[in-house]
């Protein structure tokens, strides 16, 4: 699994898993499809492809076509499985590369030697049935699981990408009274910093000079600025309103509730749900069934079997290992994860963990408090309920020179009101 950068980096270094994996699924459709196509095109009615290439060609187009395929673009997965083997913490990787290592290896076997299978094991035109479509048809599939879950984890980092920016890259310091600029990572705790107006806060902490209003819907999606005074506490990346104040510095770095945010999204694009932890354990337990199974079949068949019992066991304890290929039994439960935390986070909603999502299943009423976080955060005026001595208009109108040199959003939304209804 690759390393994800905890912050920074450019979208050419976060997106080059992904496209470099993009790159080898196509071409591995490339060569997998005419493989595919000169396996099964005797199916076809009146075998056209058959016509065109010769079976005895056949079997060698599809050994050279998938070599780039066993050798290139998804050499990993038998990496993956040999350090499974190695460490004996058996995967779905496991079972791939051995079912997938033992089909190539039996079809090469048969195409340099094929007097060494029974008549049975041959087709009608007698040669023997070999395998190179299956392992690279399987090879390309998990391929593709992998691009999907690269592409949603992408998608998870832009997100993240996105609350970074939304931290400020430097901060006013006051020392002995004067302003000096310096980096948000030279802020030290304790230091007493000023936050001009229409600024963001460089890091967490609390307002020790002046008032102001502060626009916190990065955090909490409510649209209206939130008035603050001395000794209350403000977070890092909100923006300021219309006035400076003074601020001490109480957490900074990973500490602010903005760095903890970004780092709950990429333990969460991560983390493992309970399903999935399940499905290792599964995997830990039917890895080695399947591979005993597959050698009591080649022994069964090697000892009681009709001769040529050795080649009689080893084609039959692959069919084995290739039907138990467990394509979906590892690549389901973590791409249904990242596409589920990578579809939250592009729409601003940032999933705890994996439990969490999978939890979610069971959710049929979602109640909430936030009226901003679920509406468009521009307020309206809706309706005006006047006294007996006075108009709707002549309300609006007062309300409205009251409120014009005025930025609030409630203010705002009075005067649009006013302007919409031609009033003076």
């Amino acid at each position: 699994m690759d390393l994800v950068p905890i912050a920074g980096g450019n979208d050419t270094d976060d997106d080059r898993t992904y496209r470099d994996l993009r790159m080898k699924l196509w071409l591995s459709i490339l060569f997998t499809v005419p493989i595919f196509i000169l396996s099964m095109g005797e199916m076809l009615p009146g075998n056209p492809i058959g016509k065109v290439i010769p079976t005895d060609w056949s079997g060698w187009i599809q050994l050279f076509l998938s070599l780039p395929v066993v050798f290139y673009t998804c050499w990993s997965f038998f990496q993956r499985g040999w350090i499974s083997f190695k460490t004996w913490r058996l995967n779905m990787f496991s079972l791939i590369a051995l079912g997938a290592g033992a089909g190539f290896v039996y079809s090469i076997i048969g195409l340099f030697f094929p007097q060494l299978f029974p008549a049975d094991l041959k087709n009608h035109h007698g040669y023997i049935a070999l395998y190179f479509e299956s392992v690279t048809v399987i090879l390309t599939l998990v391929l593709l699981g992998q691009v999907m879950e690269a592409k949603a984890h992408s998608k998870t980092n832009s997100a993240i990408k996105e609350l970074i920016k939304l931290s400020p890259s430097d901060a006013t310091r006051v020392e002995n009274g004067i302003d000096v600029k310096i980096g948000v990572d030279q802020i030290k705790i304790g230091d007493t910093l000023k936050v001009k107006p229409g600024d963001k806060i460089p890091v967490d902490g609390q307002i020790t000079n002046g008032t102001t209003s502060i626009d916190e819907s990065m955090l909490t999606g409510e649209p209206l600025p939130v008035e603050k005074q001395e000794g209350d506490k403000v977070s890092s990346g909100t923006i300021n309103g219309e006035r400076s104040f003074l601020m001490k510095a109480e957490r900074i770095g990973s500490d602010t509730l903005l760095a903890q945010i970004i780092q709950m999204v990429n333990d969460a694009s991560r983390s493992k749900a309970p399903i999935q932890r399940l499905t290792d354990k599964v995997s830990e337990i039917f890895v080695p069934i399947v591979i005993v199974i597959a050698l009591l079949t080649f022994f069964a068949w090697w000892i009681w079997g009709p001769a040529p019992s050795l080649a009689y066991g080893f084609a039959n304890a692959l069919a084995v290992l290739i039907v138990a290929c467990p394509c979906a039994l590892g690549l389901a439960t973590p791409m249904s994860v990242m596409v589920g935390v990578g579809k939250g986070a592009k729409n601003g909603i940032l999933i705890k963990d994996a439990s969490a999502l999978e939890k979610m299943n069971k959710v049929d009423v979602v109640l909430t408090d936030k009226t901003g976080t679920i509406t468009e955060g521009k307020p309206t005026v809706d309706d005006i309920q006047p006294t007996a001595k006075s108009s709707i208009n002549e309300i609006l109108s007062l309300a409205a020179a009251l409120n014009s040199n005025s930025t609030h959003p409630l203010g705002q939304a009075i005067i649009d009101r006013a302007k919409r209804k031609e009033i003076k």
